[in-house]
């Protein structure tokens, strides 16, 4: 038997220190430590039990020296008598693993041809994480030396293995990150890149997400050359649950609203969203929908509002809220929705937006609120549409400063040019 401050032991102790403070993954680690317990205790065979702390077994997670027939001989659980010694602080010994009652496989000890076994509890801040196991072809009697040297190298093998988790969970949690990244660009490759182009209209939006994913939505569906139908919906809830719903959502807006060679009214389309929200939406969840169909030609409007905020519609120094329509979408099937006309003239502009442009808080805690809004929008009339929502989102960012906001804004400005 070596002891500790020879240059193999002092190697060995080295590369246990190695993987307490390096970055690699749980089965580096635990591969690593099974060899390297084994050598340094200069024993046949080492196995590493981890605790599962839903099922209270101990899985086998890695050997050195040990059949696979060995390793899948049967499970082992917190309730063992050698485990709860161990947990309970004791180094347990076994001299003869074949004839002793601790023993829960005794004929698969045998045929694996190892005889006598210690066993050390690996504890992380007072915590048992699993067993450390050492096992030897010949009937031992392990010395104090020896289950001195196997505490100090389970205590250093338990805290590898913490360390080895927290990487593997860094690691976990930079791959979501990464895919909340990727999914927050293919959000946002939904919103429109480009305004519509219709002769009478000037029309511009911005989505602003708060997180790399979210719920609100709008988007533009040329219905002729001189039609533009425009949507504005916020489905409530955050991350990639509302993200998921949102792109299922534009897609039935955009198959209903474009309708081929069928199209469908207005009240029509607004029923068939109703019944797909409420066949996709589970209890607490709806979706708030602005949704208005402009003819640049007949100088037309015709909107709907399902629960959403009500669009601003400016004409000259007059303001008004287009407020017809009915309840949230995704809650009663057959709801009613009442469908609002307006007629249009030259420099009329509309105004749509989502609940976190008027909800947005400044350090203070105010809310910047429809007042606020109002008076903003009062002073952007002038210039296109892609000025004045730009200088309403700038009134507002004055308010909050860098206070930190929790909901996503979308804006689309319309001006009626005639």
């Amino acid at each position: 038997m070596k002891i500790l401050g020879k240059p193999k032991i002092d190697e060995q102790i080295y590369q246990i220190t190695t993987l307490v403070a390096g970055g690699f993954s749980l089965r580096e680690v635990l591969d690593k430590l099974a060899r390297i317990a084994t050598e340094i205790t200069e024993n046949t065979a080492c196995s590493i039990r981890l605790l599962n702390d839903e099922t209270g077994e101990l899985e086998m997670s890695s050997t050195f020296g040990l059949s696979d027939e060995y390793r899948h001989k049967g499970p082992v659980t917190k309730d063992d008598p050698v485990i709860k010694a161990a947990f309970n602080g004791e180094a347990v010994v076994i001299e003869d693993m074949w004839n002793d009652p601790r023993v829960r496989y005794p004929q698969a000890s045998k045929k694996e041809g190892i005889v006598s076994q210690l066993t050390v509890s690996m504890t992380f801040k007072d915590k048992p994480v699993g067993v450390l196991r050492l096992y030897d072809r010949r009937k031992k009697k392990f010395t104090e030396e020896d289950v001195s040297l196997a505490r100090a190298v389970a205590s250093q093998c338990a805290v590898a293995i913490q360390n080895a988790r927290f990487y593997q969970r860094a690691l976990q949690g930079a791959e979501v990150t990464n895919q909340m990244k990727l999914a927050g660009v293919i959000q946002r490759r939904m919103i429109p890149q480009q305004s519509p182009q219709i002769k009478g209209l000037d029309v511009a939006g911005i989505y602003n997400p708060c997180f790399n994913v979210g719920g609100d939505m709008y988007d533009y569906v040329q219905i002729d050359e001189h039609t533009l139908g425009i949507a504005i919906s916020d489905v409530i809830g955050k991350g990639v649950p509302a993200a998921l719903m949102t792109s299922m959502f534009r897609g039935a807006l955009r198959a209903y609203a474009d309708g081929g060679y069928a199209r469908h009214s207005l009240e029509e389309i607004i029923q068939k969203l109703n019944r797909v929200a409420c066949c996709e939406c589970i209890s607490g969840e709806f979706v708030t929908l602005f949704y208005i169909i402009l003819n640049a030609k007949q100088l037309t409007a015709t909107y709907c509002n399902c629960g959403h905020e009500p669009a601003l519609f400016f004409r000259g120094s007059r303001i008004s809220e287009l407020k017809k329509g009915g309840l949230v979408l995704g809650v009663v099937p057959d709801a009613h929705y009442e469908i609002g006309r307006i007629n249009l003239n030259p420099d009329d502009r509309i105004l749509m937006y989502t609940d976190g442009l008027i909800d947005a808080v400044n350090f203070d805690g105010r809310t910047w609120g429809i007042k606020r809004l109002v008076q903003a929008a009062k002073k952007s009339l002038e210039g296109s549409a892609e000025q004045m929502i730009g200088n309403i989102l700038r009134y507002q960012r004055r308010f909050t400063g860098l206070a930190r906001q929790t909901d996503d804004t979308s804006l689309v400005g319309v001006r009626i040019t005639g």
